[in-house]
């Protein structure tokens, strides 16, 4: 069961970046529905009968039904999916009045050389659309591949490739580059005084980066952005910088809401290019431009569908709805709820079934125990949240209003979603273990020296090698300066602030949830080095530079604080621990997936059974 909001904290790690889906973009194509046909003609899911299987899942004995599911699917889905359907009939519609046809076919030529473009099969590159997007094949077949074909049909004559703009691209990829640094800030005054200093000492430009500028990605690498092109879309930091001497600092440039300044590390040559390869290279180049203008070209075809089209959506404004299982038309065409419904479970059923199956797992352990939840339960879980997360009056009370505005705004939902899918599960689930928890003074005490206690300030080395870590080490032993830990730290730690700011790390709290780290850490004196640390799979090297003072000593201060605080933490570890308990004792058939679990009981007593 996942949390609904987490709250993030900064730590030393390593953030990976997921795969990227690229689809057609620029109109509201996404999630477009309906059932795969041969011809573009005949793309609606609609149209097709309703499933003859009316239970999805069984918990417990307990069935949850088709219609049932359905119901929260749209509830949580019915505004997109509705809105895609849409957008897709429209389209097939116009696909139907020019004739223009779309066989399996070419949808499948089409998955294989999309497939071959990075470097996959076309099993491997459905298996990788699953495991990160939730895509399968048919969804990416119906959703992604049939609308991209026929709107680069319907915008066939207005993507064109020209010579002039093939030389572009060229010139954009092979030709001349600048190497430069970067300095973004939204001050005028500053960026002004910034210029100055950088030009009167332009080696001094990259530590200006990383100590003023408000671009992240360049100020972590003090500065340093990837080479600049011709024809990147920005023709006046183009001009800027191609002019510039190498170790020369640019003027102010304002652009996009921030002002700029650049110094020239180096002018890099035309890259040159193989003869043999140049046409197959330009060919490439030749559908990158012409994927580029479909994105606009296929927004101005479907507004132009749009506004020749009369549509009614009853889910946005159920005022003039003609009938309860009407949900929208479309050119005088009624798109019905049942079919809706159906297209939601489609696309998400699998998700909003394993949310059901929580639900109905939950339901059924608070009847056990004669429990209940509230609508009073909930209200004061919403204003536990918005007291929790800083919404607060004047008067220092929680503000309800204001904690569910900002929450369904961020997470695009309506309240309804939210108290269902996530205040209701957390009522129940601390209902389940409030009785369970409890908080001793050994708690309080290690909440008050991890929030409130001294903490060691520390240079750190990260490192994914013991080799390598016994190497630095042993440097870092024989010059025991700072100043030549900080040159290591930038020159071998694998992690991003310590590499970035000359090993400066956050200081490092007793109970923080690092033992073996926070032992070495306290036991330093300051200038001392550490001695190589394992945690996990890394190997860290400190060097102590001192403690910090505490600010607040008495803790009966803080002691209220610090028990809610800690209440709150505990109540939710056992929350988790509950709720997974209960999921693993539960027989559950779920028939969407396709999977089935006895249940540890059941499991206990059929092991038990004596076998003939």
């Amino acid at each position: 069961m996942t949390t609904f909001r987490n709250a993030h904290r900064t730590t030393w790690a390593i953030i990976a970046g997921g795969f990227v889906l690229v689809a057609i973009g620029a109109i509201t194509v996404r999630n477009l529905g309906g059932e795969n046909s041969a011809v573009a003609q005949q793309p609606n899911a609609a149209q097709a009968a309703a499933p003859a299987i009316k239970t999805v899942a069984v918990v417990n004995r307990e069935p949850i039904t088709r219609d049932e599911l359905g119901r929260e699917a749209a509830r949580r889905f019915g505004e997109t999916v509705l809105e895609s359907v849409i957008n897709k009939r429209l389209i097939a519609d116009e696909c139907q009045k020019r004739n223009i046809q779309i066989t399996q076919t070419e949808i499948d030529a089409e998955v294989e050389h999309t497939a071959k473009k990075f470097g996959l099969s076309v099993e491997k590159w459905f298996l990788l659309l699953k495991d990160e997007r939730n895509v399968t094949p048919a969804q990416y077949r119906n959703d992604i591949v049939w609308p991209t074909m026929a709107l680069r049909r319907l915008a066939a004559s207005r993507l064109e490739v020209t010579q002039e703009e093939l030389n572009e691209a060229w010139e954009t990829q092979f030709g001349p580059k600048v190497k430069c640094r970067m300095i973004s800030v939204t001050d005028r005054a500053l960026a002004e005084e910034l210029r100055a200093k950088a030009a009167a000492n332009p080696e001094a430009f990259a530590d200006m980066a990383k100590d003023f500028s408000e671009d992240p990605n360049s100020a972590a690498a003090r500065g340093l952005i990837p080479p600049i092109s011709k024809n990147m879309g920005t023709p006046e930091v183009e001009d800027l910088v191609f002019a510039l001497k190498e170790g020369e600092v640019s003027q102010v440039l304002f652009t996009a809401g921030q002002y700029l300044i650049f110094r020239c590390e180096s002018h890099l040559p035309p890259t040159q290019v193989d003869e043999k390869k140049q046409p197959e290279i330009a060919q490439r180049m030749v559908e990158a431009i012409r994927e580029h203008k479909l994105r606009s070209s296929a927004g101005d075809v479907y507004e132009e569908l749009q506004k020749n089209a009369k549509i009614e959506n009853f889910l946005e404004d159920p005022t003039g709805q003609p009938a309860s299982n009407v949900i929208a038309t479309l050119n005088g065409q009624p798109i019905m709820l049942h079919d809706l419904e159906e297209e939601c479970i489609t696309r998400h059923g699998v998700e909003v079934l394993d949310g059901e199956i929580n639900r109905r797992v939950l339901q059924q352990a608070l009847k056990s125990h004669n429990l209940e939840v509230t609508e009073q339960d909930l209200n004061d879980e919403i204003s536990r949240a918005a007291d929790s997360y800083g919404f607060l009056k004047q008067d220092g009370s929680p503000d309800f209003e204001a904690w569910l505005e900002e929450v369904t705004q961020e997470q695009n939902i309506t309240v309804e979603v939210y108290v269902r899918d996530a205040v209701w599960p957390t009522v129940a689930l601390k209902k389940l273990v409030a009785e369970k928890v409890q908080v001793t003074e050994e708690d309080v005490q290690k909440g008050f020296e991890a929030n409130y206690g001294e903490r060691v300030q520390v240079l750190a080395i990260v490192l994914d090698n013991q080799r390598r870590a016994q190497e630095v080490w042993d440097m870092a032993r024989k010059n025991p300066s700072e100043q030549f830990f900080g040159e290591l730290a930038r020159q071998y730690s694998i992690e991003p602030v310590s590499k970035n700011n000359d090993g400066q790390v956050p200081p490092i709290r007793r109970n923080g949830g690092q033992p073996k780290l926070e032992e070495e850490a306290f036991r330093l004196q300051p200038g001392e080095l550490s001695s190589i640390i394992n945690v996990g799979r890394q190997s860290l090297i400190l060097k102590a530079l001192g403690r910090t003072k505490p600010t607040i000593t008495d803790i009966n201060v803080v002691r209220d604080e610090l028990i809610k605080d800690i209440h709150e933490k505990k109540i939710r570890l056992e929350m988790a621990k509950a709720f997974d308990q209960l999921r693993e004792e539960a027989q559950i058939d779920n028939f969407l997936a396709n999977t089935t679990q006895m249940g540890k009981k059941l499991e206990a007593a059929a092991r038990q059974q004596p076998t003939r």
